[in-house]
């Protein structure tokens, strides 16, 4: 019952600047994986954050299933990894894992070396909301990394940087 055309949605939502994040999962033996911009801080006691995933994805499954999932944030220099997981090359499931440094948390979950953060996540609630599957994950462990994240706004990566 919105008022808004979904186009014109899309389009002022580009004109707001998103970190760029990879979310992993695991399917049984597959590693599982897409890019995210829609992932937040929800509260720091307990610490946790969510990630909005689109429920047609294997990922949003692998989560729903498994009952984990991992962020990692990717630095300045992952523009090609995020297309990659983003479907852009037209790798998917495990073929996705070609590009990258990937290692595995102490839970089994996907995680990048160079990210410049990771985050291994228990779902503690779901949230169906349109077409997405809200996931509100309770942090189990934190891998901090180095260098500025990548950002993405206006259809295009862009590396942070200090105004002074």
């Amino acid at each position: 019952m919105s008022c808004v055309d979904a186009a014109a949605f899309r389009a002022a939502m580009a004109r707001f600047p998103g970190a760029v994040t990879i979310v992993t999962a695991r399917d049984g033996a597959e590693r599982r994986g897409i890019t995210a911009t829609a992932v937040c801080s929800v509260s720091a006691e307990p610490p946790s954050l969510l990630v909005c995933l689109n429920r047609r994805t294997g990922t949003c499954a692998a989560v729903q299933t498994g009952g984990r999932f991992a962020v990692n944030l990717l630095a300045g220099d992952g523009g090609a990894l995020a297309l990659a997981f983003a479907g852009a090359t037209g790798a998917s499931g495990e073929a996705k894992f070609a590009s990258g440094d990937w290692g595995a948390d102490a839970f089994g979950l996907p995680l990048l070396a160079d990210a410049a953060v990771g985050f291994s996540c228990e779902v503690a609630e779901v949230i169906e909301a349109g077409s997405h599957c809200v996931f509100i994950g309770h942090i189990l462990a934190i891998r901090q990394g180095s260098g500025p994240a990548l950002v993405y706004e206006q259809s295009r990566f862009h590396r942070l940087a200090p105004l002074a």
